[in-house]
């Protein structure tokens, strides 16, 4: 089993549905909270986690200080139930994923740093992977969109498509890490 937590879209975790495996999406934004998530007796593969951002990334430090602790803390609550769940499960290999912000202060160093443009996705995200997994092989292209989702209009869509996995960057986590 493959456990996509905080999943949103599905995209990261696509790859290995597509290939046949049992993968459970356990999205906040669904009613299924990953903080209420209860342990069950089944074996789990590899753990993805994508908390949300929205008090974490380095692109809203403008607003850290009026948001204030209660939102940190929220989203800290939200990072230490999926690394509960890498400890609960004792996984072959688990990530982290979160844009360049706050977490370093918490969770250390990040294991990878990447952009989309080096697996194949024309655009820069400066994103970070905590965890223990194998490093993608990268496919670089040159950046020709830009930093696009800086170019992403206001509306009820944004948070998604801002935050949905690279599909190159899905693919190429995915063979290093079946």
């Amino acid at each position: 089993m493959i456990l996509d937590l905080c999943g949103g879209t599905g995209a990261w975790s696509k790859p290995y549905k597509d290939a046949g495996y049992d993968v459970r999406v356990i999205e906040i934004e669904n009613s299924y909270d990953v903080r209420l998530y209860e342990w069950a007796d089944e074996p789990v593969r590899g753990i993805l986690a994508a908390p949300p951002c929205d008090h974490l990334s380095g692109s809203g430090a403008r607003w850290w200080k009026e948001k204030g602790k209660e939102a940190l803390l929220e989203a800290l609550g939200i990072v230490d139930a999926c690394l509960r769940a890498v400890v609960l499960y004792k996984p072959i290999w688990w990530a982290l994923e979160n844009p360049v912000g706050r977490l370093v202060h918490y969770l250390g160093p990040p294991t990878l740093y990447f952009h989309p443009c080096h697996y194949g996705d024309p655009w820069t995200k400066y994103t970070c992977l905590w965890g223990k997994f194998n490093i993608p092989a990268e496919n670089k292209v040159e950046p020709t969109e830009g930093s696009k989702m800086h170019l992403i209009p206001p509306g009820p869509d944004r948070k998604r498509l801002r935050s949905t996995t690279p599909p190159g960057f899905a693919q190429a986590f995915f063979e290093a890490n079946p």
